[in-house]
């Protein structure tokens, strides 16, 4: 099967969206289809063999975060020609309501169209706002899919017509095993946190009162912290006593990133909100890492409502430092929430999470219709 697919962020900014794009692609063409993804980038980014650049992506405030976007003439011309050249059997558009190529992409092509949401906000004025101007877009789509309940709640309320739930996935091979960083976690243990430091719903302030909390209680324990952002800011809001043990990597490459997992006693996922399912925590349990997280809707789920990682409520810095102390102090419930999560986690594998998506595919591409470019 010849598939196009459509990235509305740029791929040069890591993010949980182009992950799922990535790895969805590598695992199509591991099951023999043919993979072209599109996605805001300059021609001069590095991007693999599969990914077409379509122009400069500009920053647009977005769902709590900022997104790096590309809607413009020139990205319109290529979406088209990239359709036109593709001769896909289906086209999947990621976020088909954002305005990037995406919604291009829809606005552009016939044929049959699979759409994923990611967005888990179901007071989006912005949706509710834009919904009727984007309609003759949305009415293009054959079938959708949601990565999350709280997706599929925006999907429904916002954009009309149900979706078939399939999650996101982690490739389990890729972080089962990897050496822990150098020096680390250290005989006074280690917390761990992975993502932009400077995206509030991140939640790393949280992590930061708590290990002031912490930190005065055990005088050898470490954070690590990675992920892009500004490292100076993030450590004036640490108490000076405490500076010399808050380490930030900054942004990590992707084999240092599973090495940071296998770095720490406990990973923690303090986020406040916005989180459709969770891909940080996947990839914590594909690592076998103990984890402590927000207990949001999506993340719950994930964790299976506490059994595969514990939860404290989002926002509380002092619970937050005490389920952590907790597992701190008690090395067998760690290595029982490893073996839990290990467990858990394999139902994300990205070969069972492909074969679900090409299921998709194929019900919308019975009819043997190739994809086509609107005139």
């Amino acid at each position: 099967m010849r598939v196009g697919i459509v990235c509305p962020y740029t791929w040069a900014v890591p993010g949980g969206v182009q992950e799922h794009i990535r790895n969805l692609a590598e695992a199509l063409i591991d099951l023999g289809h043919q993979v072209s993804v599109i996605s805001p980038a300059d021609d001069d980014t590095p991007l693999p063999g599969y990914v077409v650049p379509a122009g400069r992506a500009v920053p647009v405030p977005y769902n709590g975060s900022v997104g790096r976007l590309a809607f413009g003439f020139l990205s319109a011309s290529r979406v088209r020609r990239w359709v036109k050249d593709g001769q896909f059997d289906v086209l999947h558009v990621h976020e088909p309501i954002v305005p990037s190529l995406g919604l291009l992409a829809c606005w552009v092509s016939s044929g049959p169209i699979v759409a994923t949401v990611h967005t888990a906000n179901p007071r989006s004025r912005w949706m509710l706002a834009a919904r009727p101007a984007l309609q003759s877009a949305l009415e293009k789509i054959s079938a959708r899919i949601a990565v999350s309940e709280a997706a599929r709640t925006t999907q429904v309320e916002h954009l009309g017509g149900d979706a078939v739930l399939i999650p996101n996935g982690v490739s389990v091979r890729r972080y089962e095993k990897a050496d822990p960083l150098p020096g680390w976690p250290g005989a006074g243990g280690a917390l761990g946190f992975l993502g932009r430091m400077d995206e509030s719903r991140k939640g790393l302030a949280v992590l930061l009162a708590a290990f002031e909390i912490l930190g005065a209680q055990r005088a050898g324990l470490r954070l690590l912290v990675a992920g892009p952002g500004d490292t100076e800011e993030v450590l004036d809001k640490v108490s000076a006593p405490l500076r010399d043990r808050v380490v930030l990597l900054g942004q990590v490459s992707e084999a240092d990133k599973v090495r940071v997992y296998h770095s720490v006693d406990v990973f923690c996922a303090p986020n406040t909100g916005g989180e459709s399912f969770g891909i940080v925590l996947a990839e914590a349990m594909a690592a076998g890492a103990p984890i402590v997280a927000s207990d949001l809707d999506a993340f719950r789920m994930v964790l299976r409502g506490g059994q595969a990682g514990e939860l404290f409520a989002i926002g509380d810095a002092a619970e937050l430092a005490m389920a952590a102390s907790r597992l701190l102090d008690d090395p067998q419930r760690r290595a029982e929430l490893s073996k839990a999560a290990t467990a858990a986690v394999k139902v994300y594998d990205w070969p069972v999470i492909a074969r679900d998506v090409v299921a998709v595919y194929q019900t919308v591409t019975l009819g043997g219709i190739k994809v086509g470019v609107v005139a």
